[in-house]
């Protein structure tokens, strides 16, 4: 059965959606976006991720869409209308279409943003067998531009790195600048070390993960000490455990890290535990 997509204020068949060849989103990669994740039926951490995205939008200069204020509703609608239990959402701003290409950006006056949301259904989400195996990762150098604290959609590298890893066997890429690690292609990272969370503080060198956000906060109030600061991959390869986060695989463990086993080589106690926090309250906060 075909998806519902929304398309600047139309809920269409998929097969039917479309965008101008001269959207900036194509053209520049003029886009942002945030994708959320669906469990139960109910969307999770949503006002995170809508501060995010309008932060994103702002650090760029970009026009709200008119639709912004109803983003909750169009995400229920198409929930409802797609049959999601567990899954994903995922939203798209761009500046829009100016009917041609330009490295200028066209009045806002003029031409209004480009909203798109569609869904991903992903029956076990929650239950995903990564959390029981653990992933494998490579490190590779951090070529991204300078401001991944925006959550664009210039995706080509950390898709490259993801590529990189698969052709090794691996799962994912660590990225790696000026010696230490900054986050994963699509995940923030951590690792642990006698008992103590260590994960990159806040900075433009990283995303603001809203599940890091979450993740953390649950950790502090569990009595687990959490450091913010950068760390190697040296570091890592000798850690007691390692792990990522994000919005659509929530607290993964890492078992090996360029060959290198971590800890015993299986996933950790502490990772296992900060997922099962994440879960359980994530479900009883969704909306």
């Amino acid at each position: 059965m075909s998806r519902t997509v929304y398309v600047n204020g139309e809920y269409l068949p998929e097969e039917e959606a479309k965008v101008s060849i001269f959207d900036r989103s194509f053209l520049m990669a003029d886009g942002v976006y945030e994708v959320t994740s669906v469990l139960g039926g109910k969307i999770i951490d949503f006002s995170g991720h809508i501060a995010r995205l309008e932060r994103s939008l702002g650090e760029l200069d970009m026009q709200k869409p008119a639709a912004f204020d109803d983003l909750l509703e169009i995400h229920r609608e198409l929930v409802r209308l797609n049959e999601i239990d567990e899954g994903m959402i995922y939203l798209q701003v761009s500046r829009g279409s100016a009917g041609d290409r330009d490295f200028v950006f066209p009045d806002p006056e003029k031409v209004k943003p480009t909203l798109v949301l569609f869904t991903q259904n992903k029956p076990g989400l929650a239950d995903s067998p990564a959390a029981k195996t653990g992933l494998k990762v490579i490190s590779i150098e951090d070529m991204r531009w300078a401001r991944r604290d925006i959550k664009t959609v210039q995706l080509l590298y950390p898709s490259m790195g993801k590529m990189m890893a698969k052709k090794q066997g691996c799962d994912d890429a660590w990225l790696v600048e000026d010696g230490v690690v900054t986050e994963g292609t699509s995940n923030n990272a951590y690792i642990v070390k006698n008992g103590t969370i260590i994960t990159r503080e806040l900075s433009t060198h990283i995303l603001h993960g809203i599940t890091r956000a979450a993740v953390l906060r649950f950790a502090r109030e569990a009595q687990m000490t959490v450091v913010e600061r950068p760390f190697t991959i040296e570091e890592a390869q000798d850690a007691d455990e390692a792990f990522i986060t994000s919005a659509s695989t929530f607290v993964l463990p890492v078992v090996e890290i360029d060959g290198a086993a971590i800890g015993t080589g299986a996933p950790g106690p502490m990772a296992a535990r900060l997922r099962e926090i994440y879960l359980e309250e994530s479900r009883k906060a969704g909306v």
